[in-house]
């Protein structure tokens, strides 16, 4: 039984000693690191071989990659590294890890040209100075070929047991039955549309409504391809902790029906909700978890490989017994798991782990991308960056040691950039390149001084450099598919100040290529209509399938009626508060029970909250604040006992329009007052125009889907399974017109009044 390796991954396994220690970081972005190659090997003489590819083996064990230079007139093997800052503040054990990815290339050099000694050296280039500085040690082959040998023999102890448990993986999933005598209705359809789009390489969107069990329904499938379709791993990808949490609970029922299955499934959270010492850096010389985390992390990791389900709780559990990192107990786990369920940011992010993995590793993923509808929305998020003056100038103020004349320079170019505008709001055709180099000048200033005194750095001036960061990195994917804006204010003693903002509109360049990596991306929601919409802004395949699953629901079950005589657009939204209290409590005393009442803010939500309770005193209400955390949201849904009555005001797109599940008479109808349009403002009529120019129907891609849309997610609250029974009212004068009724499920019956 054979298996191959990546020089890197294993390296990384093998030669990682001491402590985790990330003080000299941030590195140089992928497109830095390339370009600094480049200007590397560009730089060598003629005869400089780039890129060699070489391949050897150790028993069972094929170990491959490609060493970034080879110079046959120095026989000189040279491993390029970028970096930022003082390299003698480098840790040893990071300097320790590129030896030795550089020996493992020397030696299969030798072994492939059959050289008897070789010139290995370290070459480090800083991306902002571009000095290069080149470390170098004669080797003789036989050495290498030891050093060699010693690296596989502790790797191939680990992996002919991974070999081996993936064998058994494979048997177990063959045999694997369905947790439920039958499936449920659609979710057969869901599940064999998912298992032959994962058999032919194609990506898939899903539009099946709640009720069908969608998230069994897509994993299951995935699951019984995994051994034909010879996947290394799935991916379940959740915009929000609640659908973490579903499909964990859909993979603890599919392996239920298999006693102790090879299978392995790891959740993965973000860093700051893993972390045990958030007051802590993340080094040796601060926490203990750090301290030492590569000596005990084979320890840590063979124990967390006997566990199938490595949940939050249970990775926290194995990596406290061992004193160990939970967060980075879980990223070195994301190699050796078969399903991973991580939020959306772990693969589409630009510097995503699991992509990342991917890559190097040269994996044959399947990805499921649930409540697909969010990933719009996010993926501009992960592409867009913003920078305040406000915070520059309190930087400028406390004067932090070492920097403060970089500040004060960004600040003067920060200045130009705006001077002769007048209105508040501005779009920019390019990008200023004199206050970008001014900002990547200041970025390697607190670099600098972090690295010398760490502990000593303002977290005011922390926070500004990591943001600066993120538009120093964003600004290199600046395309016609951003936008670049400048927002004025008052600030202070009159001054004016602005923000700057890169915007991504259309996020399909960038996630598109994640969509081509995997073997099978499938996107599933209640809402993916229009199909257009989503597949242009995602990137998605020309050959993507369609699907839409009937839903399971009879129109009798909803009595939805469509509230034409009251508009909701703002300036009419005074005249619509009287109407709308009327309306909540004419159909509270027709039928007691728990109601969701949506409106587009806070302010109007409160307005008509105010006006019912002065009314209808009678008439039990809980509202939504703005910023609730956990424990707060968590209060407003106990409040939807079953058989319970009352009516909660939520804002529509908020934490309580989707992922909210209240079945039978826990909420018996909903209230949406407002077509859920995006306010019509500055930067939406900017979306509006780009969108148009690209699409040829701005409005629509701006405003129209996404708000219904969002209409339609917090209808979906009422209606959770095949006895529900519950009423729906569409509070506004647009909910009348064709082209947006075109767009609501198919299943339901509309009345007017």
């Amino acid at each position: 039984m054979s298996y191959t390796v990546a020089v890197r991954a294993l390296c990384e396994f093998s030669a990682k000693v001491g402590d985790l220690d990330l003080r000299f970081t941030p590195s140089p972005t992928a497109q830095e690191g390339i370009a600094g190659h480049r200007r590397v090997v560009a730089r060598r003489g003629a005869g400089y071989e780039a890129e060699v590819a070489l391949q050897g083996q150790y028993q069972s064990l094929c170990v491959r990659g490609r060493a970034d230079g080879y110079d046959p007139v120095r026989n000189r093997l040279e491993e390029i590294k970028t970096h930022r800052g003082d390299l003698a503040r480098q840790p040893h054990n990071h300097r320790q890890l590129h030896w030795a990815q550089a020996k493992v290339y020397a030696w299969l050099l030798c072994q492939a040209r059959g050289l008897e000694t070789i010139d290995v050296a370290l070459v480090y280039l800083d991306v902002d100075s571009d000095r290069q500085t080149l470390i170098s040690e004669e080797h003789s082959a036989s050495d290498l070929q030891r050093f060699f040998e010693v690296q596989c023999q502790r790797f191939l102890v680990w992996a002919e047991v991974q070999q081996q448990r993936l064998v058994e993986r494979d048997r177990d999933l063959k045999a694997l039955g369905f947790p439920y005598p039958q499936f449920r209705q659609g979710q057969r359809q869901l599940a064999e549309t998912l298992y032959k789009a994962v058999s032919t390489g194609r990506c898939l969107m899903a539009q099946a409504s709640t009720g069908i069990g969608k998230t069994l329904g897509t994993l299951f499938p995935l699951l019984k391809a995994m051994a034909p379709q010879q996947l290394d791993k799935v991916f379940f990808l959740t915009a929000k902790t609640p659908g973490r949490a579903l499909a964990l609970d859909a993979l603890r029922q599919i392996t239920a029906a298999t006693p102790q299955p090879a299978l392995r499934t790891l959740e993965l959270i973000a860093r700051d909700k893993a972390c045990e010492y958030p007051a802590n850096a993340c080094h040796g010389e601060s926490c203990p978890l750090a301290r030492g985390f590569y000596d005990r992390l084979h320890a840590a990791r063979e124990e967390a490989a006997r566990r199938p389900l490595l949940d939050k709780a249970v990775l926290r559990e194995v990596a406290l017994a061992h004193q160990v990192c939970p967060y980075y107990l879980g990223q070195e786990m994301a190699r050796w798991a078969d399903v991973l369920v991580a939020d959306y940011n772990y693969y589409f992010d630009a510097h995503a782990l699991l992509h990342a993995l991917t890559q190097a590793n040269q994996w044959r993923v399947a990805v499921l991308v649930d409540e697909a509808h969010n990933l719009v929305e996010r993926g501009r998020g992960m592409y867009s960056a913003s920078l305040d003056q406000g915070q520059l100038a309190s930087l400028r103020q406390s004067k932090p040691p070492g920097v403060g004349s970089a500040l004060e320079r960004l600040n003067r170019q920060w200045n130009a950039l705006y001077k002769a505008q007048q209105a508040p709001y501005q779009t920019l055709d390019r990008l200023p390149e004199d206050f970008l180099r001014t900002l990547a000048q200041c970025i390697g200033l607190i670099q600098e001084r972090l690295e010398q005194a760490p502990g000593e750095v303002d977290p005011a001036l922390l926070q500004f450099f990591f943001q600066a960061l993120q538009f120093t990195r964003v600004a290199e994917l600046f395309d016609d598919h951003f936008i670049f804006d400048v927002t004025l204010r008052t600030g202070p003693r009159k001054r004016r100040l602005s923000t700057l903002c890169l915007r991504n509109v259309v996020p399909a360049r960038l996630l598109g290529p994640r969509m081509q990596a995997a073997r099978s991306v499938t996107l599933f929601s209640a809402t993916l209509s229009p199909r257009h919409y989503y597949a242009d802004l995602l990137g998605m395949p020309t050959d993507t399938a369609w699907l839409e699953v009937a839903a399971p629901f009879r129109a009798e079950q909803l009595a939805v009626r469509i509230v034409s005589e009251v508009s909701t657009r703002y300036r009419e939204r005074q005249a619509s508060l009287e109407p709308i209290v009327e309306l909540i409590a004419e159909q509270y005393r027709a039928r007691p029970g728990n109601y969701l009442a949506f409106f587009s803010s806070f302010e109007y939500l409160g307005q008509v909250a105010t006006l019912l309770a002065e009314r209808y005193p009678a008439i039990p209400r809980w509202e939504q604040a703005p910023g609730m955390d956990e424990g707060a949201r968590e209060a407003f849904l106990k409040r939807f006992v079953p058989d319970g009555k009352g009516v909660g005001f939520a804002v529509l797109g908020g934490a309580f329009g989707e992922g909210v599940d209240l079945p039978g008479s826990r909420l018996i109808g909903a209230f949406v007052a407002t077509l859920g349009l995006p306010q019509v403002n500055p930067v939406n009529e900017q979306f509006k125009q780009r969108l148009g120019r690209q699409f040829g129907a701005g409005f629509d891609y701006a405003y129209l889907y996404p708000g219904v849309r969002k209409v339609i997610q917090a209808a979906g609250r009422v209606i959770r399974g095949d006895q529900d029974r519950g009423v729906l009212l569409l509070i506004d004068e647009r909910f009348a017109e064709p082209r947006v009724q075109q767009m609501f499920p198919a299943w339901w019956q509309t009345g007017g009044e």
